[in-house]
């Protein structure tokens, strides 16, 4: 058992080491924070969306940004779509792929941004959500697994956490990245907190 719990820590730091020694990686984390911090300054919102653990990440997110993240600060516009009854209504209704475009034909406005999450990059639900954002003004910043994916090529940022067998090794890489955006964006707001 203790083998086994050394050999995943282990397998975990190489994925994650490949994806740092990837200077593009680094480069796309800026970039997508760049997009985030300019549509907050203009007074717009970031939406976050994902399935499973992603929606789980796309909720932390948001969260962070609304409340806070390692000490006070104003709260910031982002708002994960996770709403249960939205997205029961709107499955019954028109069919889950259009759960979370749906909800931004609603709420989102040229200008916000989109954190969109898939390890796969193909989640059918999240690339409706990543075509209707940018139809409609929007940018999308995405979280995915192996580049190149459906999704990514939506974007107008990808961050490829790189190819994986399992899911979670592209997760753990996710919620990194996720906690670099956060910071990154907070340190443009409050400075005074770091």
């Amino acid at each position: 058992m203790k083998q086994h719990i050394v050999d995943t820590l282990n397998d975990s730091r190489d994925f994650l080491q490949r994806f740092m020694s990837d200077t593009r990686n680094v480069d796309a984390i800026a970039a997508g924070a760049r997009v985030m911090i300019d549509a907050l300054r203009a007074g717009k919102t970031i939406y976050s969306c994902g399935n499973g653990g992603s929606m789980s990440d796309a909720m932390h997110f948001a969260e962070e940004l609304t409340g806070r993240y390692r000490q006070n600060r104003m709260g910031l516009s982002a708002s994960a779509i996770s709403d249960p009854g939205h997205i029961s209504c709107v499955a019954n209704d028109f069919g889950y792929e259009y759960i979370f475009s749906r909800y931004l034909e609603a709420r989102g406005r040229e200008g916000d941004c989109v954190l969109a999450i898939s390890t796969s990059g193909s989640s059918r639900n999240v690339i409706k959500a990543a075509e209707f954002a940018r139809a409609n003004g929007m940018h999308v910043i995405s979280l995915t697994g192996q580049g190149g994916s459906a999704l990514g090529t939506l974007a107008t940022v990808d961050i490829s956490a790189g190819k994986s067998a399992f899911a979670d090794r592209i997760q753990e890489v996710h919620i990194k990245i996720i906690h670099i955006l956060i910071e990154l964006i907070e340190r443009e707001f409050c400075p005074e907190n770091y």
